[in-house]
């Protein structure tokens, strides 16, 4: 594991994610009520030994690297670190990273001379646990210049992702970006379904690339200035197949692209499941974030079920089912919170003013997500009736069918959605 440098990619503007991407990026949007996204990536790194991290960041990037810098404290006499390389000017450009490739090739003058026999590359923004051991084991083993790690996929899924095709031996031999449905039907399987790879079945016959890639030292730098394009997926490792050794690692294990509103709430209510297919509370692997040392969450006369309670809530005489509730958040007397997700607070509200922070009295929430520091007022019913699936309101906005209180948002007294 001292042979790897990982690079995690801070991620774009983040526009489907709009309004939690408002004021930060992607992997610095919270999740399960108390961890930030870019957890989960550097977590899996940890329990595997890799101690070794930059962080590429550019849009909304404030509150990504305070949160870093806050959390991942490595020990002096390992040699690991967890830092941040910005979007920078330098004499060599003053581009703007233009994408996944970009951001690499424009951030390598400060880790090209580390000594690295393997560059780990992953996104910021995806759910997953994954031994990147055994991945790295992968790579050496097969004598691979690229590995790919890849999910096992229905078509639905497959129209909007990069679908991996492979020979009879498990070596890919082409990459579709986004196939539409008559393609799909042409290829029929990204394998033969007894191929070394294992992984396939008729109900998810298509591997499909999880962004996340090992790339050879000499091998990495040689397409980066070879192949002037921007994008690892569509430029890079496409332009690569026919000339280097491109394998797979067939990833079992449950895997969620946070991308959108609408995934990203799927996800945080999955959480909530008696037996989820991905949840925080594992013996061995925890996911780390940054110590915040607050009290026991205060649950007085209330009713609560299928409900993940981080520490420093205050629930007084409200009703909770099927949601999050954040650090520090308050629901007051009255309340009804049903499969929502509340984001917390940064702070208790010390000089409460006319709406003080969190869910006011005899607020009605479903089908909610309440970002960080929101106020809702007295009495306010946020249900979306009338099935509106894309507005812009009166603090608030509408996604997929989903309400949103943006951070810092105020919903007056009464208000009715």
């Amino acid at each position: 594991m001292r042979d790897v440098l990982t690079i995690i990619l801070g991620g774009g503007r983040g526009t489907r994610l709009f309004p939690l991407t408002q004021l930060r990026s992607k992997p610095a949007v919270p999740i399960g009520g108390k961890w930030r996204l870019i957890d989960i990536a550097i977590s899996n790194c940890l329990h595997a030994g890799l101690e070794r991290i930059y962080v590429l960041t550019q849009f909304n990037s404030a509150s990504l690297n305070r949160h870093i810098a806050q959390t991942y404290r490595m020990d002096m006499f390992s040699g690991g670190f967890v830092e941040v390389l910005a979007a920078e000017q330098t004499p060599e450009g003053e581009r703007w990273f233009q994408g996944t490739a970009d951001a690499v090739r424009q951030a390598a003058r400060r880790f090209r001379d580390l000594e690295a026999e393997h560059y780990l590359i992953l996104p910021g923004d995806h759910v997953y646990r994954m031994n990147f051991a055994e991945l790295l084991e992968s790579h050496v083993e097969r004598d691979a210049d690229i590995t790919i790690a890849a999910s096992p996929v229905d078509a639905d899924a497959a129209r909007g992702m990069g679908v991996l095709r492979f020979d009879a031996t498990g070596r890919i031999v082409g990459f579709e970006e986004k196939p539409k449905p008559e393609r799909l039907a042409e290829i029929g399987s990204s394998a033969p379904l007894h191929s070394p790879l294992g992984v396939l079945t008729p109900e998810t016959p298509f591997l499909a690339s999880m962004g996340i890639y090992v790339f050879s030292r000499d091998v990495l730098h040689e397409l980066l200035a070879s192949n002037p394009s921007d994008d690892f997926s569509r430029g890079i490792i496409s332009g690569a197949i026919e000339t280097h050794r491109v394998h797979a690692y067939p990833f079992r294990g449950y895997w969620a692209d946070v991308g959108t509103v609408r995934s990203f709430y799927d996800v945080n209510l999955m959480l909530t499941e008696r037996h989820p297919a991905f949840n925080f509370f594992h013996p061995t692997r925890p996911i780390y974030t940054r110590p915040r040392f607050l009290p026991a969450a205060r649950v007085h006369d209330s009713q609560l079920d299928a409900v993940l309670v981080a520490e420093g809530a205050w629930i007084d005489s409200a009703e909770v089912r099927h949601s999050i509730v954040g650090v520090r958040t308050t629901i007051q007397r009255g309340a009804r919170v049903t499969n929502s997700v509340l984001l917390g607070a940064d702070k208790y509200d010390e000089q409460a003013g006319t709406i003080p922070l969190g869910i006011g009295p005899d607020v009605v929430l479903d089908r909610v997500i309440v970002d960080k520091n929101a106020r809702i007022g007295a009495g306010a019913r946020l249900v979306n009736e009338a099935g509106v699936q894309e507005l812009d309101g009166d603090g608030y906005y509408i996604r997929s069918g989903i309400i949103i209180v943006p951070k810092n948002g105020v919903v007056a007294p009464g208000t009715v959605v």
